[in-house]
């Protein structure tokens, strides 16, 4: 199925690495949550990646049906359960994803806060930025050096020079 880069998205992060199986898990529970998600009786044109083994993604290509306010919110309640099935938090804001040599790694804002002033995280360090909103943004948008995300105004006092 195609969709376009105009698709509408949401990034869910999970507070942990998913194992293999919990990616399959999810993966199938929301093949069929996007099957059966419905805006006003229309069928959604849908669909769900789990990317890195830690981010959840719906995916809806409002050219053929828009997501409205009860769609969205069956989509936050099918989040909610999934917190509940695997013991993750899909919900924290303010847990910050950023990139290491080891892969992905995730932490409260007050060690990330730390990071910064320690010098861990530079100017440089990719970040995720789980406020993007198409499908285009999240192939150019999501993935972005410190410097050039949301994470510099709110955190960018920290950095040293």
């Amino acid at each position: 199925m195609n969709f376009s880069e105009n698709s509408r998205i949401w990034v869910y992060q999970s507070n942990r690495e998913l194992n293999d199986f919990e990616v399959k898990s999810i993966e199938t529970i929301l093949d069929k949550f996007t099957i059966g998600w419905t805006a006003h009786n229309h069928q959604l044109k849908a669909k769900a990646i789990v990317r890195y083994n830690r981010f959840i993604i719906l995916v809806v290509d409002e050219s053929q049906a828009g997501a409205s306010g009860c769609s969205i919110d069956k989509s936050v309640n099918m989040m909610k359960l999934l917190e509940q099935e695997f013991n993750i938090n899909l919900f924290d804001r303010f847990n910050i994803a950023y990139r290491t040599v080891d892969g992905i790694s995730s932490v409260a804002r007050n060690e990330f806060e730390e990071l910064i002033k320690k010098g861990t995280v530079t100017p440089e360090t990719i970040v995720f930025n789980n406020l993007v909103s198409t499908l285009a943004d999240l192939e150019t948008k999501w993935e972005v050096p410190f410097k050039d995300s949301w994470h510099t105004p709110v955190f960018g006092s920290l950095v040293t020079a």
